[in-house]
């Protein structure tokens, strides 16, 4: 065979490659198949970077499970705590500064353990509490220590809201209500769901 011959053969092989490849990739995309009333499970994660939030919430009610109350005019309402068949809870909540001037989140929040706070600011200084298993809950972290929470909310302008999450493994089932508790902020009891 030439060295022509060859060449052409080649150019054959991955321009074949080339559209069985962009075929399967519009087979997939199509929307036919019938079950396309189906929506994807949502699933809850912490972003890599910082300023994470939540997505759309589900499970959420119109009233918050609790109220508590920070300093500087700071409110956080719990709006869920959703327990996943995966081995945790998450909780859902809206902070609010119904003060009259831009509120600086305490670091305090954060908590004093050295591989959250090298993650810089987050919400990882909250703990879920089972009284009755008399066992404490410490944020969850992701493999390289960051926290699985909200990060980067340094400050909230008055009047401003701002979602924010936080997840916990989960308590045993036959626990549903727990202590939540934030550094700076009071204590509340909240219900978990699922």
């Amino acid at each position: 065979m030439s060295i022509r011959c060859t060449t052409k053969a080649r150019k054959g092989m991955v321009a074949v490659t080339v559209a069985a490849g962009l075929a399967l990739g519009m087979a997939g995309c199509g929307g036919g198949g019938g079950g396309g009333d189906k929506k994807p499970d949502a699933t809850a994660s912490a972003s890599k970077g910082s300023g994470s939030d939540p997505s759309a919430q589900e499970g959420q009610s119109d009233q918050p499970l609790a109220e508590v109350r920070g300093p500087d005019g700071l409110v956080l309402d719990i709006t869920s705590a959703q327990r996943d068949s995966g081995g945790f809870v998450t909780v859902n909540a809206e902070l609010k500064n119904d003060g009259s001037k831009t509120a600086i989140i305490s670091s305090q929040l954060t908590g004093n353990e050295t591989e959250i706070m090298k993650n810089g600011q987050s919400f990882g200084g909250a703990t879920l509490v089972d009284s009755k298993g008399k066992k404490r809950y410490y944020v969850l972290r992701d493999t390289d220590g960051r926290p699985l929470t909200t990060t980067g909310l340094t400050t909230i302008r008055a009047g401003d809201t701002k979602i924010v999450f936080m997840q916990f493994p989960a308590p045993p089932s036959t626990t549903s209500d727990v202590s939540f508790e934030l550094p700076t902020f009071s204590v509340a009891t909240i219900k978990i769901s699922g």
